[in-house]
């Protein structure tokens, strides 16, 4: 895929692409702070399917950590990441704990680069695709991709999440 949009500096996303020579197409557009879904604001933007453009939360369980990946339209059940986990429940992570552990803002946090990897679930019809699109690591940055690359990338696996 050829990359798209105007180019700012290399996120940490950008560059393991880049390193991994995975190919992938950028695109950038001008975030509002005052969206009210950073996901929806991204696929609305871009002209694209919701269903194609995903977002990534942050579970915890006692002191593990796991990265979920669905789409921006979709709600994520909790019950149905901690099974696929092996974990007796799951918590969505505390925002600023997040980004700390991620090295990204929220809004802007990608499956992909982050400080502190975690296992990753990627949510089963997300597969079926041919391209889904990732935050880049920055508000206004997403980052557009094949599934497998994704998952080849992050060590991740898919699971049905939505609730």
């Amino acid at each position: 895929m050829a990359r798209s949009g105007r180019r700012a500096g290399p996120t940490a996303a950008v560059a393991l692409l880049e390193r991994a020579e995975v190919p992938y197409a950028l695109h950038e557009y001008e975030h509002d702070p005052a969206a009210a879904s950073f996901g929806l604001e991204a696929a609305a933007a871009l002209g694209r399917d919701p269903e194609q453009v995903l977002k990534t939360l942050l579970v915890v369980h006692d002191r593990d950590w796991a990265v979920a990946v669905l789409p921006v339209s979709a709600r994520l059940s909790l019950r149905a990441a901690a099974a696929a986990l092996g974990w007796k429940r799951a918590a969505l992570a505390d925002p600023r704990l997040a980004e700390r552990r991620t090295g990204y803002v929220v809004g802007g946090i990608s499956p992909l680069g982050q400080k502190t990897p975690s296992p990753l679930l990627l949510d089963d019809p997300a597969r079926a695709l041919p391209t889904v699109l990732v935050s880049g690591g920055r508000r206004g940055l997403e980052l557009e991709l094949a599934p497998e690359d994704l998952l080849g990338l992050t060590g991740g696996r898919t699971a049905a999440l939505q609730a």
